[in-house]
């Protein structure tokens, strides 16, 4: 199930949402003109290491952390893996972060982006400190957007595309609920693997957190669970 769009329309122009993806898109454009191993030293250096954030080890002097090691959980965030990998996340932060941040308003939707996609990553490094790979993209972040998104607009219409059927649409906490149950089956399958791979408990720590947090960031007047504001699709 492939969201597209939503039928949720926005109050307020998603400046912040808009930003966030351009820096990435320009981030993984540089990183992708990198030769191969110059590229691989940018992701260890800016890239999420548990072991070199909880300060277990630390990289090679030719691969030395660029910034504090603290600081990589902000910068991965504005990482990625492939063009796969980019573009399935700047389509999810698309169709619901410009909710959320119309809900919060730009300055509290950058810090409660920040602070979830912190939290997130460390709900990664927590399952493994002493792992030495790095941990790249904004999907911990951008699933406490879907955590939030799933508590102020389950009721939502989302236009999806179901592989071998075609579009259709289904209330948002169908499809995040169905996202969620998916992050937490894989992420039980994934304990004790090694290696790189998806961080599941990134997704599931930062769609938590968002859940958790967004009482104190959406404007008073915005309710829970409300069904969003409609509008028409022209076929």
């Amino acid at each position: 199930m492939i969201p597209l769009h939503d039928d949720n329309p926005t109050e307020k122009t998603p400046f912040v949402t808009i930003v966030l993806i351009a820096i990435c898109v320009v981030v993984f454009l540089y990183q992708s003109s990198l030769p191969r191993e110059p590229g691989e030293i940018f992701v260890f250096q800016y890239g999420a290491i548990p072991s070199v954030v909880f300060g277990h080890a630390s990289l090679p002097d030719e691969a030395a952390v660029a910034i504090p090691a603290a600081l990589t959980l902000l910068t991965s965030m504005f990482l990625h893996g492939g063009w796969m990998h980019l573009i399935g996340n700047m389509l999810y932060l698309w169709i619901f972060g410009n909710n959320i941040e119309d809900v919060m308003g730009h300055a509290k939707f950058i810090v409660f982006y920040i602070l979830c996609g912190i939290l997130a990553a460390l709900s990664h490094a927590m399952t493994d400190p002493s792992s030495q790979v790095p941990m790249v993209g904004a999907s911990g972040a951008i699933s406490a957007v879907l955590g939030a998104y799933v508590l102020l607009f389950p009721r939502a219409n989302v236009l999806v595309l179901l592989p071998g059927i075609g579009m259709t649409r289904v209330a948002a906490g169908i499809v995040l609920g169905m996202w969620f149950v998916t992050q937490l089956v894989s992420g039980g399958m994934s304990i004790g693997a090694t290696g790189g791979g998806v961080a599941f408990f990134a997704h599931i720590g930062g769609f938590v957190a968002g859940m958790a947090l967004i009482g104190l960031f959406k404007r008073r007047d915005v309710p829970f669970f409300s069904p969003g504001r409609s509008r028409t699709w022209n076929g």
